[in-house]
C-alpha cells in the first residue's frame, strides 16, 4: 500500500469527496485507511455508571485506499506515487514533480 500514516490525502469519491485530511491509521491487509475529519459517523454510547448520561460520539471510520489520493508535499497537487531506489533504499516519489515524499 502506497499511502502511509501522517500523509495528507484528498478524497476522490464518497460523501466527503474533494476534502483533504491527514491519515491517522492505515490497514494494509484490508486496503483501507482512517483519515482525520473525513467519513465521520455518529455513534451512540450507553451510560455505563449510575448518574452518567448517554451521548452521541463522532468517530472517524475506515475508507478504501482507492477513494483517496496523496497530496504531494512539494508541489501541493494530488498525484500518483512511484518508487525510486536511492543509495540502496526505496524512496516514494511524486509522479508529477519527481520530488521525494
Amino acid at each position: 500500500m502506497k499511502i502511509k500514516k501522517n500523509d495528507i490525502v484528498k478524497m476522490k469519491a464518497g460523501k466527503d469527496s474533494g476534502k483533504t485530511g491527514k491519515v491517522l491509521q492505515s490497514f494494509p491487509s484490508e486496503g483501507k485507511i482512517m483519515v482525520e475529519g473525513l467519513n465521520i459517523v455518529k455513534k451512540h454510547s450507553k451510560p455505563r455508571k449510575q448518574g452518567e448520561k448517554g451521548q452521541r460520539v463522532e468517530v472517524p471510520r475506515k475508507i478504501p485506499v482507492s477513494n483517496a489520493m496523496l497530496v504531494c508535499p512539494k508541489c501541493a497537487k494530488i498525484s500518483r506515487i512511484g518508487y525510486k531506489i536511492v543509495d540502496g533504499k526505496k524512496q516514494r516519489i511524486c509522479k508529477k514533480c519527481q520530488g521525494e515524499i
